[in-house]
């Protein structure tokens, strides 16, 4: 597809004209709608007319609502939505700087996602559905202007994690990810300048007082502080619900049909505490007493009436996982409990090339 105005095939000159002349209602707002701006929307819809007049009108209202011609005025707040929609608007700024600095149109970003550290914790489902959302928002909103994502020490977990966002990504934008292996390093420099990369990931760029992270240039993550931590504010919507008798149990089945899926519950009990465990199996139809499976995750009392509880382990081998809700130990009171399980899945291909990228690397006794 083309990439410059000037590479544009007769049809979609064409094209460009008729959506200008489509448009005449919404240009007086937009200031900054160049050819280079139209087209963004025109290749995101492979040049559909009506498609892109659709995508281009929703964004429109979708700037009204959240008040886009002011947000870089704003002072953030801890709304993570918006703070991250401020941030595409502050990309598009810089853009627009670097164009007029270099002296030719700067129209796309290159991103660098660093996975070290992800782990079962950040598929925690309020967390995942917030990134949904905002993929959703970016594909909707911020056309064309990614030109790669690159991502960087990715562990084995990394498939699950992308499955669960990549529903809300357009093929063209899938297609942009670059996942690196373990020689990141000396890649990286072949996407960025090293005078602009900072030493800790390949480059040559330090902070003036020679700190190679760059700490007045990017904010390194960390662990929420806990008073951010909500409890009784957070409504969780469970999908099933059952009564465990007085002195019994409950289980709940889930066949993993291959290594690496997740799976992953939330759960709450009414009244007083419930006792939760993980087993497997290796058939479905076999009906098996607890201390003739494997213990996946011991069973412990969980003061589910008081805090919700959540958790997910990696499934290493294939089988019927048995998720046990039990009563057992109270001879009196019948529970009744409120849960949600899902199994996730990985990404095949990203799976493929983490695995490739782990049978390339060296043995230590090499």
């Amino acid at each position: 597809m083309s990439g410059r105005v000037g590479d544009l095939s007769p049809q979609q000159q064409e094209a460009l004209a008729r959506f200008r002349d489509n448009l005449q209602d919404l240009l007086p707002a937009l200031p900054n709608a160049d050819e280079y701006f139209l087209l963004r929307w025109l290749r995101a819809r492979n040049f559909d007319l009506q498609k892109s007049e659709d995508m281009l009108r929703k964004h429109m209202e979708f700037r009204k609502e959240q008040d886009l011609d002011n947000i870089l005025l704003w002072q953030p707040s801890e709304e993570l939505i918006r703070k991250r929609i401020r941030v595409c608007e502050l990309l598009l700024r810089e853009c627009e700087l670097q164009s007029q600095k270099l002296g030719r149109k700067i129209e796309t970003v290159l991103m660098v996602f660093d996975m070290e550290g992800l782990s079962l914790k950040h598929l925690w489902k309020p967390a995942v559905e917030v990134y949904q959302q905002f993929f959703a928002i970016l594909e909707a909103n911020y056309p064309e202007t990614l030109k790669n994502l690159i991502v960087i020490r990715a562990p084995k977990l990394f498939p699950v994690a992308f499955n669960l966002v990549k529903l809300f990504m357009s093929e063209e934008t899938q297609r942009k990810i670059v996942i690196l292996g373990g020689n990141w390093k000396q890649e990286l420099p072949k996407f960025v300048s090293p005078d602009q990369l900072p030493v800790e990931f390949g480059g040559t760029m330090t902070d003036p007082d020679g700190n190679p992270k760059c700490l007045t240039k990017i904010k390194y993550g960390g662990n929420v502080p806990r008073s951010y931590y909500l409890r009784n504010q957070v409504r969780t919507h469970y999908e099933h619900t059952v009564t465990v008798a007085r002195g019994s149990f409950v289980r709940v089945e889930n066949e993993i049909l291959f290594p690496g899926c997740v799976l992953r519950w939330q759960f709450a009990s009414e009244g007083a505490d419930i006792g939760f465990g993980v087993f497997l199996k290796t058939k479905r139809r076999e009906q098996k007493r607890a201390g003739e499976m494997v213990e996946v995750l011991p069973i412990q009392r969980y003061k589910a009436h008081v805090v919700p509880e959540d958790g997910s382990l990696t499934c290493l081998e294939a089988g019927v996982y048995v998720l046990r809700f039990d009563n057992t130990y109270s001879l009196m009171h019948a529970k009744k409990v409120h849960y949600t399980v899902d199994v996730l899945l990985p990404d095949k291909a990203s799976e493929e090339k983490i695995q490739g990228f782990e049978a390339k690397r060296p043995s230590p006794a090499q």
